[in-house]
């Protein structure tokens, strides 16, 4: 019987060992999607406690709490950062088999060499114990960045960000660099007038520009994504139930956008056609700075209305949908392969019944002048867990080629979620490990390992362009 978490978890195989030790395990991170603060990079927070690093903004955790009884105080509340560690603590023995139970344990061991289990006897001592090294230099914000071996962070950045936080770690000659990713959901929702109204305030503000005209939304999105390229960004990335793909005219759309702009709320239809628009036209700006952009779909975000209400968005009211995806992508896609306008693209699924849909779609757009242009990204959200990753790995290897995949990404708020990263390769390695000893791949382990360092970390540095990495 082999002991929790030893140092050949979720290895099966004496090959699964071998290429993660000798070939995975040292590799660095590029975490290529994440949404880390960057003021909190900027400034080089230091925690003043585990419930400040690890619970706070951590849906995964809080949905597990509810889902355990825990008062909503104890979770997003009033009560003391103690307390709320406390019932957290007490919930990790009902977690047996979520993926939280792996990473919480990793992650205690990982950063703070703890090794017991975490359960409501032992929270105060663990609490205090990881407190106490929080508070020390060793483990500010950017000193945890570079515990874990990370070698490149892009954060996800709205047009209307200033980025200053961005230039302040530029500024401070931070030696990882954290990069701005673009993210234009806000820029192309008119579901909700008053909300859109609102942001072009916000985008007229970062930019001393005033917004008359469709003409000038364009103008004023044009030169933020050039900032932020000047600020070192080269992805941009998308939150979508499913990609819009409706025919429409230029006049159709400036005549929608005016209605908007006087007040009027547009019908869905109206707010299809200027979704589809802007994707268009995000992407073509995307391609002309051979940009990587990503979409990430199938979210049905907000479902509780009541607690929506109370807590605000991105509190764990969000699930997988159901929406139809293929046609409207494969309509989007074609029309910028029709201008060869199309950049490199990652594309998600939320949904695993869209696996193959998704992994088979991005070969209808590869044209052969790039290596492995188009991707079926990683398992994302509610995938992102043993059983989702094993899937997503052999979808793509079955539809695609899995030696020329990106690897593994966070998409994670905390700066304690970096195992994520070794879970990941842990998998990778057993699924390789196992196939090897079974006969089903040849039992050359240096070309299998240079095959997994390839998937950690230098096709992704490759595929971004990052190759001062």
């Amino acid at each position: 019987m082999k002991k929790f978490l030893n140092e050949n978890f979720l290895l099966t195989t004496k090959t699964s060992e071998t290429l993660y030790h000798d070939y995975a395990a040292k590799m660095p991170i590029i975490d290529y999607h994440c949404h880390l603060p960057p003021e909190q990079i900027a400034e080089n927070t230091q925690f003043e406690n585990l419930t400040q690093a690890w619970l706070y903004g951590d849906h995964y955790k809080w949905r597990a709490s509810r889902a355990n009884g825990v008062d909503e105080s104890y979770i997003t509340g009033s009560q003391s950062d103690r307390e709320k560690f406390r019932k957290w603590a007490a919930t990790v023995p009902y977690t047996l088999r979520n993926p939280l139970y792996h990473w919480t344990h990793l992650e205690l061991q990982r950063y703070f060499g703890i090794t017991e289990l975490l359960n409501a006897e032992g929270a105060d001592r663990i609490y205090d114990e990881c407190s106490e090294k929080l508070r020390s230099p060793e483990y500010s914000v950017r000193s945890l960045l570079k515990k874990m071996n990370v070698r490149m962070v892009c954060t996800t950045d709205d047009p209307a960000d200033t980025l200053a936080h961005h230039q302040k770690i530029k500024d401070d000659g931070f030696d990882i660099p954290v990069l701005p990713a673009f993210r234009p959901d806000a820029a192309m929702n008119l579901d909700d007038n008053a909300k859109f109204i609102v942001y072009l305030q916000k985008l007229e503000a970062v930019t001393d520009r005033s917004i008359t005209s469709y003409a000038d939304y364009l103008d004023v999105l044009k030169s933020r994504h050039d900032y932020f390229a000047e600020m070192g960004c080269s992805v941009s990335d998308h939150g979508l139930e499913y990609i819009c793909a409706d025919d429409y005219t230029e006049s159709e759309i400036s005549q929608i956008f005016d209605r908007a702009l006087i007040g009027s709320q547009t019908t869905r239809e109206e707010s299809s056609k200027f979704r589809s628009a802007m994707l268009l036209q995000f992407a073509e700006w995307d391609a002309e700075k051979n940009w990587v952009q990503q979409y990430h779909l199938g979210a049905l975000r907000n479902n509780n209305t009541r607690k929506l209400a109370e807590l605000g968005p991105d509190t764990g009211w969000d699930s997988m949908g159901d929406f139809e995806q293929g046609r409207s992508l494969a309509r989007f896609l074609n029309k910028l392969e029709a201008n060869n306008k199309l950049a490199k693209t990652i594309l998600y699924n939320l949904n695993p019944r869209d696996n193959e849909l998704f992994a088979t779609m991005t070969g209808n757009f590869n044209d052969g002048s790039v290596v492995g242009k188009m991707q079926y990204g990683s398992a994302w959200w509610f995938m992102d867990q043993k059983d989702g990753m094993i899937r997503q790995i052999n979808t793509l290897s079955n539809m695609g080629l899995i030696s020329r995949f990106i690897g593994m990404l966070t998409d994670s708020r905390s700066f304690l979620s970096f195992p994520r990263h070794e879970y990941f390769r842990r998998i990778l390695c057993d699924l390789f490990g196992t196939e090897i000893e079974n006969g089903e791949l040849p039992d050359d382990i240096e070309m299998i390992g240079s095959t997994i360092q390839d998937i950690c970390f230098n096709n992704a540095k490759t595929y971004f362009g990052w190759d001062n990495l």
